[in-house]
């Protein structure tokens, strides 16, 4: 992609209004654009970050046997009431709606209701067990603050995930073969290493849950850390885990967290209440045991955002970033060689984003900083007569010469 072709601008100032960091930057880099409180659209730039994510994502969920689906966002009453979330008393960020013939009708904040009613129409046997599947989709969440930019916004997309099996022990294995697939996401994100499973509260889900927890100044959650026995409990169950885990409240280490990701396995309660049962082998009615599992994708954009950058802009993780290299041209010949290489790298796969404006190198690279590419390379005059190019690594600043020659290879 040019520059001069993308739709974008970057912003000396972020707005006076948004007082997240990651939304600040996310905005100035012409990632989003801020529609109002809580609500972000996503530019081209910040789409390619959103669909990185997703795919890391879909490849680990499809890595354990789920299958992708999309479901509608617009929820029958009657199927939520059978288990009692309709109500604004026990679900407290519902948004509803009416149809023309006042049909009341809620816009999704999650989707376990549904897919339990959509499964009975295809799980009638054990030999129809178990069943995984997952989806991308915007949530819609009527929430009372949203002050953390994209990190808790009250609409955003999210990677929900529904098992269905016989059995409780089923469930509770692929719940584990769930938690370490979260982990390897958040390993490819980069920010494994600050990312804990949590013990924590189910909320309107479930009695407890276990929450994917990132170390984040910027976050709204507290957890106690035990890191020798890798051990997180969110503040809200502190004292009950205490007990069950056996260990001292003086052992653990209190941090501020961003919630990127959660579990919940629902046992039968859920498809006992709607009604959705299978026949066993012994020709038998029997209860189905589902989990649930969540990542907020557009949350862990925020919460990358937050964490990978500096005084000069973002620092995307090479996984992550919208391209890989920010091409600069510099002077008549750079330019013209710059065009041959921009083509060079484009047939060799190498994801480039090259800025072909007419504008002066200070303005390309304060640009090429403030959205985080990870390299950015600068071909200009005076490489061009000594038969180099300048390699420029933005998360250390570290700068070194390429000859032409070497170029794909070190990129690769």
């Amino acid at each position: 992609m040019r520059v001069s072709k993308l739709f974008t601008k970057t912003l000396r100032d972020a707005p006076a209004d948004e007082v997240a960091k990651n939304a600040q930057l996310l905005i100035r880099a012409g990632f989003v654009y801020k529609e109002m409180a809580g609500v972000y659209a996503y530019l081209p730039l910040g789409i390619r970050v959103v669909e990185k994510i997703k795919q890391i994502v879909r490849e680990e969920m499809n890595a354990i046997d789920s299958n992708e689906l999309i479901m509608t966002g617009l929820q029958r009453r009657e199927v939520w009431e059978k288990t009692g979330r309709w109500s604004d008393e026990t679900v407290d960020v519902w948004f509803k709606t009416k149809l023309q013939d006042d049909t009341e009708l809620g816009l999704g904040w999650s989707h376990e209701e549904p897919i339990v009613e959509m499964m009975k129409q295809y799980v009638k046997s054990y030999k129809d067990l178990p069943v995984s599947l997952y989806q991308f989709q915007t949530k819609m969440r009527n929430e009372l603050r949203a002050k953390s930019g994209i990190m808790r916004g009250r609409e955003f997309v999210m990677k929900d995930m529904y098992s269905f099996h016989a059995t409780s022990e089923d469930l509770a294995a692929y719940y584990d073969k769930t938690i370490e697939a979260y982990k390897r996401v958040y390993d490819r994100l980069g920010i494994g290493e600050d990312t804990y499973v949590t013990f924590a509260s189910g909320g309107a889900f479930t009695k407890f849950s276990h929450e994917f927890q990132t170390v984040c100044d910027a976050g709204e959650d507290v957890i106690y850390l035990h890191r020798d026995k890798n051990i997180a409990i969110n503040e809200e169950v502190i004292d009950d885990a205490v007990r069950e885990l056996g260990i001292s409240r003086d052992e653990l280490e209190q941090v501020k967290t961003a919630e990127t990701g959660n579990i919940f396995n629902f046992g039968s309660q859920k498809t006992d209440e709607m009604g959705l049962y299978y026949t066993g082998e012994d020709g038998k009615q029997q209860s189905l045991f589902i989990g649930s599992y969540g990542i907020g994708i557009t949350r862990a954009m925020g919460v990358i955002a937050e964490k990978f950058s500096d005084d000069k802009g973002l620092v995307w993780p090479e996984a992550v970033a919208p391209y890989a290299v920010y091409l600069v041209s510099i002077g008549t010949k750079g330019s013209e060689e710059a065009d041959r290489v921009y083509e060079e790298l484009t047939n060799a796969g190498i994801e480039v984003l090259y800025d072909d404006r007419n504008e002066r190198p200070g303005t390309k690279f304060a640009d090429a900083e403030l959205m985080g590419i990870p390299k950015r390379l600068t071909i200009s005059d005076r490489g061009i007569e000594s038969g180099e190019y300048e390699l420029t690594v933005r998360s250390t600043g570290e700068t070194k010469l390429v000859a032409p020659a070497d170029l794909i290879d070190v990129l690769r």
